[in-house]
């Protein structure tokens, strides 16, 4: 019998506000450049207050909600389990998921008091995207925003490597994990971040656990966490960990492990503005080619192509028509 969803997602809900900024300024603000920081509330609000880069529309984000639009503007199924507080920035969030056609957990009514989390993104003109992040309610995420029956309800477990900063969001990771073995569904994981696997490595190997049937990282990431010299040495190390896999490698392309051999995939040559929410939406995309009967080679010619447009243009989704246009390239 059909599962009800093709992926449930589980990640830290944050509302995204993209900046345009120069690296002089990530420098004269002390901000690591290229990487995922996570700040205090005053903290963020002191780099706010001395922007003045060209400010981009805000949207409902975090790595895993992306991937589960992703997933929804393709056609797929997604549900998405996260936490926001009942604030402004909560109830935006909250009608954004919605209105990208995901399912969620969230309900008006079920909104505690707080602060809803919120990622500074600031694209420099070299289209490296650095990441300030504020986590607020969302570092409380926990098993409580667990729902099994729709775990048990969908192909796949998907789990954002963010969520291991967070004891109680590292805990609903290895939760959820556990549910999805139970009920035979398939489990997937992202690194999500290089200062992920270089900070909570450990953490990360119990959300693993023995192995996860389908892992997505970058090439930075996959170095990182295997200690190897190049994205072939990493993915040997990979298969230890993952019965599959996806290493996107940039404007090189990806290269996918299904099981039984690599598969290198191309990606179309472009001119990069912004590489925010690329990995994302590539996790998405091929998610629903997987899902929807297509195999690595082609799941991963998807999620480049669909990358490969989003990096020439600012913000981390793909418009309506954009996602058409793919399809009809890829699946006509």
């Amino acid at each position: 019998m059909a599962k009800k969803y093709d992926v449930y997602g589980i990640g830290n809900a944050l509302v995204d506000m993209e900046f345009e900024v120069s690296a002089e300024f990530l420098a004269g603000a002390s901000i690591e450049k290229g990487l995922m920081t996570l700040v205090d509330e005053n903290r963020q609000n002191e780099i706010i207050d001395n922007l003045h880069g060209i400010h981009h529309k805000r949207t409902c984000g975090g790595s895993a909600a992306n991937t589960m639009i992703a997933i929804s503007q393709f056609g797929g199924k997604s549900f998405y389990s996260c936490k926001v507080a009942s604030d402004e920035t909560g109830d935006f969030y909250f009608k954004d998921l919605m209105d990208n056609g995901v399912d969620t957990n969230l309900s008006t009514s079920s909104l505690e008091s707080g602060i809803t989390g919120k990622c500074i993104v600031l694209i420099t003109p070299d289209a490296d995207r650095t990441m300030n992040t504020f986590l607020g309610i969302t570092q409380n995420f926990s098993t409580k925003e667990l729902i099994e029956e729709h775990v048990k309800n969908s192909n796949y477990l998907y789990i954002e490597g963010y969520l291991v900063a967070s004891p109680s969001g590292k805990e609903a990771a290895i939760k959820a994990r556990k549910l999805a073995q139970v009920h035979n569904v398939k489990t997937a994981l992202t690194f999500s971040d290089v200062n992920m696997v270089n900070f909570f490595r450990e953490g990360l190997e119990e959300m693993i656990d023995n192995s996860v049937d389908l892992l997505f990282c970058n090439e930075a990431e996959a170095l990182a966490f295997t200690k190897a010299n190049t994205a072939l040495e990493a993915a040997e190390v990979l298969k230890k960990y993952a019965k599959t896999f996806a290493i996107t490698l940039g404007k090189k392309g990806a290269m996918v492990f299904d099981g039984k051999k690599e598969i290198h995939v191309v990606t179309m040559p472009v001119v990069a503005v912004d590489t925010n929410g690329a990995g994302d939406l590539f996790a998405g995309a091929f998610l629903y080619g997987i899902n929807n009967g297509l195999n690595f080679a082609e799941s991963a010619k998807l999620g480049c192509l669909a990358s490969s447009i989003l990096v020439t243009q600012f913000g981390a989704r793909l418009r309506k028509e954009q996602v058409s246009e793919v399809k009809k390239i890829l699946l006509s």
